[in-house]
């Protein structure tokens, strides 16, 4: 996606919310607002938590930028009221939205589609015990046990054993009554960003603490990210392939996100696509267009290029 000079835009970025990563979404839309200052445009905070979006007077914005993350930002709540507005918006539409945010959707949509990812089980928290023991031998241990729709990691836990899955289903039932089992990928840990159709370079996640979970990813600084992982050409351009695969199998536009892992044999397993990835400057999407010469206020320029042409789109359509 070739980049144009944007005119002085009236940018309303939303931030906050009221899910339970408000507090990441509160740092990009910061980062992002910052960003969009600095390039001349005429921004706003919104925070839908203090203000409600669907009585918001939106005829002085040209433009929303989308830095919400969770329930109500990513499930297609926020893109329902905008188009509704007719408010250009940034990052991936209604039904991509609503499909991403779903752990388990994803995954029947990418088996339709032939993008690999582990086998899974979806369960619920008045499941009976014994059942939901059921479907994790059937998936074997070690397995990972996430909630079906929240980001950040959030309720996720690795288990080695039925002993302390109980403890790992409690943990994941606070965050919200349906559960995904997931078979363990024993390998390292990938993501994949796009610009649209674009791909940005893969970024290679390490960490000592046994998987990239919150800590990791917001506090511990000893994760290290490694722009040339260690795999061959070869393999690295399947890791490209089937992240671009993902996010067609799911409709993404503007930036996304795919967090992937990678076996022994080299083949890539899809975890899931993000709608609405971190949007700081040390956030992994940035980290990976600052290789392509691309800065951070550069990219929130070309997230806003992207949302005045799917918009024209949607008006053509």
């Amino acid at each position: 996606m070739s980049t144009i000079r944007l005119p002085r835009l009236r940018v309303a970025v939303l931030l906050g919310g009221p899910s339970a990563e408000r507090e990441v979404s509160l740092q990009s839309g910061a980062a992002v607002a910052a960003a969009l200052r600095r390039a001349g445009h005429q921004v706003c905070e919104i925070d839908p938590a203090a203000t409600s979006l669907a009585d918001y007077d939106w005829q002085a914005v040209d433009v929303a930028f989308i830095a919400l993350h969770g329930r109500f930002g990513e499930d297609g709540q926020v893109q329902t009221i905008l188009e509704m507005a007719r408010v250009p918006y940034t990052g991936s539409d209604v039904a991509a939205s609503k499909l991403a945010i779903s752990k388990s959707a994803t995954k029947e949509r990418f088996a339709q589609c032939g993008v690999p990812t582990a086998r899974y089980v979806l369960v619920h928290e008045s499941d009976p015990a014994q059942h939901i023991l059921q479907h994790a031998r059937t998936i074997g241990f070690p397995l990972v046990v996430k909630p079906d729709t929240q980001g950040s990691s959030l309720g996720v836990s690795i288990v080695a054993s039925p002993d302390v899955l109980p403890i790992a289903l409690t943990r994941c039932f606070q965050y919200e009554p349906f559960g995904v089992l997931e078979a363990w990928i024993n390998g390292s840990e990938w993501t994949a960003g796009f610009i649209d159709d674009v791909p940005l370079p893969l970024i290679r996640i390490e960490t000592e603490r046994g998987f990239f979970d919150y800590r990791a990813k917001y506090e511990d600084d000893q994760t290290q990210y490694r722009m040339s992982g260690g795999a061959t050409p070869e393999a690295e351009g399947l890791i490209a392939r089937t992240a671009l695969d993902a996010c067609r199998a799911v409709g993404t536009r503007g930036i996304a996100r795919v967090d992937l892992m990678v076996d022994s044999h080299n083949q890539p397993w899809v975890l899931e696509v993000n709608t609405i990835p971190g949007m700081t400057d040390h956030s992994l999407v940035p980290k990976a267009a600052a290789q392509l010469g691309i800065d951070f206020t550069q990219l929130c320029e070309r997230c806003l290029q992207s949302a005045l042409v799917q918009a024209r789109r949607r008006d053509a359509a």
